[in-house]
């Protein structure tokens, strides 16, 4: 039997990062891959599809050049090639991991979990005080619809190299969305049907609702509050809304559903408790009902982002990390991001006050044609410290991870806007007069 000081399953953002950091630090680590390194996050998932919202950009970009007095005369668009670009950066960051996971032994093949902390690989075995499981999730596919085999997942839609004329994605979240602002941009007729009443569930509402806004103006059609009731051969999506039966015929059909965990064979037989969904049950320190072995990122399902579960790795390994304001993106066109508390959550008028601040105040947003958006910011009165902070418009990423920043160190409103220099014209400059304003409530 192979021993080892930790062995980590799965070669995610979960899995390799503290794999390699450990190995860095010297110790003895093993890494089990089934797939190909990297995981869902770079092979199916956060990497092929900000490639692609990056091209739909580039491409949206020269659609409007005309706004900036350039004529740019015809456009076409290769998809096909698109899609190469997105598999040659993948190919080459999956060549970063093998290569930072140099002190690190790879063992290419699937895991099975054995009793009192053994693994088993192509029969042989491996043991160590430490186990981590970072296993993944995949597309969700249990919708009880009639038909549901004939949509797509998003692993497929990443797969093809062409777009279809017209799509219905049913799912308003993050994939969805993402999905829908990409195909858009290449001129596919787009239909989201979203069951609940907004879409991004668990977004502040007032930003959702304005991203619906935008991507309505160009073209994306939404049917929140409606349930898909069937997928009929041919393309057609049939739904209900406010009591009403439609229907849509379409080339494709993306099921953005949801993730659903990869589970580790031999787990539950090893007495690890799982949740009725699927995903392993852990403890604040991500330890699983098993001393000694960890489930982190999708495979426990508590923060389904790729730097949430390199955070809980690091967690697990003992390190102090901050878990409770996780910032989260949605990489539509144009940015949807907040850290914290939302307007739903932070509903205590005597205990917060929230300011909106528009891009198109900030010199720079206009200059650049980033007028369409707006900053968010939810403060506790009595502390004026920052307790969410939602953003809709361009670089909206970067401005919600300054205010994850002052989260952390509980930096006031006060201090971010008078005490702290912003540079003009910048971007930033609308973070701060949010904290401004928010400095006088």
């Amino acid at each position: 039997m192979r021993k080892a000081d930790l062995i980590v399953i799965g070669s995610g953002p979960g899995g390799y990062e503290i794999a390699a950091e450990a190995a860095d630090k010297g110790l003895d680590v093993i890494i089990f891959e089934k797939d190909r390194l990297g995981g869902t996050c770079l092979n199916r998932g956060c990497i092929p599809t900000k490639c692609l919202c990056a091209s739909a950009e580039r491409l949206r970009s020269v659609q409007t050049a005309a706004e900036f007095g350039i004529e740019a005369g015809s456009v076409k668009a290769d998809y096909a090639a698109v899609h190469r670009r997105a598999e040659d950066i993948v190919d080459r960051l999956r060549g970063d991991v093998e290569a930072c996971l140099g002190k690190a032994t790879i063992v290419h093949a699937e895991a099975r979990l054995l009793p009192d902390r053994i693994v088993e690989a192509e029969r042989e075995t491996y043991t160590a005080p430490r186990i981590i499981i970072a296993t993944g999730s995949k597309p969700a596919r249990n919708l009880p619809i009639p038909g549901i085999e004939l949509a797509c997942s998003s692993d497929e839609m990443l797969q093809a190299d062409y777009v279809p004329k017209s799509t219905v994605i049913i799912g308003g979240g993050v994939i969805g969305l993402e999905f829908a602002s990409i195909l858009n941009a290449f001129s596919t007729e787009v239909t989201v049907v979203e069951m609940c009443p907004e879409i991004l569930p668990g977004f502040d509402r007032d930003i959702a609702k304005r991203l619906r806004t935008l991507l309505g103006r160009r073209g994306v059609k939404f049917a929140v509050n409606a349930r898909v009731t069937a997928i009929e051969e041919g393309c057609t999506v049939r739904y209900s809304a406010k009591n009403k039966d439609f229907a849509v015929n379409c080339d494709c059909v993306l099921a953005a559903i949801g993730r659903a965990p990869v589970e580790l064979p031999g787990a539950r037989e090893c007495g690890i408790e799982h949740n009725p969904k699927g995903f392993i049950c852990v403890n604040d320190n991500f330890e699983t009902s098993v001393e000694g072995i960890y489930a982190v990122g999708d495979a426990n399902g508590l923060c389904m982002l790729a730097h949430a579960a390199t955070a809980q790795a690091r967690k697990a390994m003992g390190e102090d990390i901050d878990l409770q304001n996780i910032p989260a993106v949605v990489f539509t066109e144009p940015e949807c991001a907040y850290v914290g508390l939302t307007s739903e959550k932070a509903d205590d008028a005597d205990r917060y006050a929230s300011v909106k601040i528009p891009f198109g105040s900030n010199g720079k947003a206009l200059a650049s044609g980033y007028d369409e958006g707006i900053l968010k910011l939810i403060v506790e009165k009595e502390t004026g410290l920052i307790a969410g902070c939602h953003a809709l418009g361009a670089h909206a990423s970067d401005l919600v991870a300054e205010a994850a920043v002052a989260m952390r160190g509980r930096i006031t409103v006060r201090q971010l806007a008078f005490s702290m220099v912003h540079a003009h014209p910048s971007m930033s400059e609308i973070f701060s007069a949010a904290c401004a304003r928010a400095a006088t409530l």
